[in-house]
């Protein structure tokens, strides 16, 4: 393990490659997973990197942007060692050497190829390690000339299987309804995190966000997405959407549903998510409306002036108060008898290791109030599986929160 979160360097910490076939699959996953964190960043953007290595902003101010309660640094990070300069200049200069490069090359390059002698548990472990591999190997094959290209990000196209049933007055299908299958097509643009600002994470389409939207369209009477329980015009508001991922998908799969008549609201904090999110919504051709939202000060005017019949997010916690803020704005926007879904993503390493349980522990209380004496309470919980080729490779799977009134 690195300390302090800190990778170390590979001729310091890979196995010997006379020893490869020897290493248990736990060896084999903390060498690479090394790896991963050295050569393959995820967490922050370069402009970021670049802010912290010079401790400044692109305006000579301190670098300490405000926090938008979708993803920032917490105050213990931002207080500790973790980000002081001097390492944040080491690992960066790790990173280049060319030296630790070609060495963690070749110890890849060999794994890859005696990949049937390792000593792991099974085939999918030892293809997850191939694509572990194979992934950080990938990073070394970008050539200066694209490092040096602007980014302007990437468009996707995300389809999903939407299980309709023709018994539209009942929220749970049964012998005599017929199921039908609708395709939900999703066009949506993923820009370019080249702000100074590191809150704009949610110009990235994330793991969660992808499975969430699955999971509705494989079940939707399980989430409530049914005439009989919500009506033909419900309200509902995706907080910290991001590209708008799931509120596009909800606003293609509702009518399907005999839900015709659905507001939307898809709502985040930073200036040029919404721009993005705007964007997106134009591209998929969707009804969606777009609002600013700070959850540590909400700002209830129109469109958010009526309560929302049902609230969505995903991974959209990365510090201890984020889970907090999120309780106390959805206790005052939430209606009664209404239910919040909160898919979090799982991170078992790193420095969002912990983050997973600060949701537990905000709604474990009974507070924050309503004036009639209700507060937010998690009703359910379950774990969901990590989908092969979705999510990034810190993820391990995530966690789905029913939240409601107690």
């Amino acid at each position: 393990m690195s300390p302090a979160g800190h990778p170390l360097s590979p001729t310091g910490s890979l196995p010997p490659l006379r020893s490869l076939t020897t290493l248990n699959g736990e060896q084999i996953f903390t060498a690479l997973d090394n790896l991963n964190e050295l050569y393959c960043p995820v967490s922050l953007s370069g402009a970021v990197k670049s802010q912290l290595e010079h401790g400044k902003a692109h305006n000579g101010q301190s670098a300490q942007p405000v926090d938008s309660g979708y993803v920032s640094e917490d105050d213990e990070d931002a207080d500790g060692d973790e980000y002081d300069v001097d390492s944040e200049c080491a690992i960066h200069a790790l990173r280049a050497d060319i030296f630790e490069r070609n060495y963690a090359i070749r110890w890849l390059t060999t794994l890859i190829a005696r990949a049937e002698e390792l000593l792991v548990d099974d085939e999918d472990e030892r293809e997850r390690a191939v694509d572990k591999a194979s992934y950080v190997l990938s990073s070394f094959t970008k050539s200066e000339n694209e490092e040096d290209e602007e980014d302007t990000g990437i468009t996707r196209n995300f389809s999903f299987e939407l299980a309709a049933s023709s018994a539209s007055g009942s929220p749970e299908p049964n012998e005599s309804s017929i199921q039908r299958k609708f395709t939900i097509d999703v066009r949506l643009h993923d820009a370019p995190q080249n702000t100074t600002d590191h809150t704009d994470v949610g110009l990235q389409s994330w793991g969660a966000s992808i499975v969430f939207s699955d999971m509705i369209c494989a079940s939707p009477a399980r989430f409530g997405l049914t005439r009989a329980t919500l009506g033909s015009s419900p309200r509902i508001v995706e907080l910290g959407a991001g590209t708008g991922l799931v509120s596009l998908v909800l606003a293609k799969a509702l009518p399907r549903l005999d839900v015709t008549e659905a507001s939307l609201i898809a709502t985040d904090y930073h200036s040029a998510v919404l721009a993005n999110l705007q964007s997106n919504i134009k591209l998929t051709e969707a009804n969606v409306e777009t609002c600013s939202l700070d959850w540590s000060a909400p700002n209830l005017e129109a469109p958010l002036d009526a309560p929302a019949d049902v609230l969505v997010a995903t991974d959209v916690i990365y510090a201890r108060e984020h889970a907090m803020w999120l309780r106390d704005c959805a206790t005052k926007m939430l209606a009664p008898g209404g239910v919040f879904w909160l898919l979090m993503t799982v991170r078992p390493n790193g420095r969002f290791e912990a983050v997973i349980d600060t949701v537990e522990a905000a709604f474990q209380g009974t507070s924050p109030k309503t004036p009639d004496g209700r507060y937010l309470t998690i009703l359910s919980q379950e774990n969901v599986d990590k989908r092969r080729g979705i999510g990034r490779g810190d993820e391990s799977g995530y966690k789905l929160f029913r939240i409601g009134w107690a």
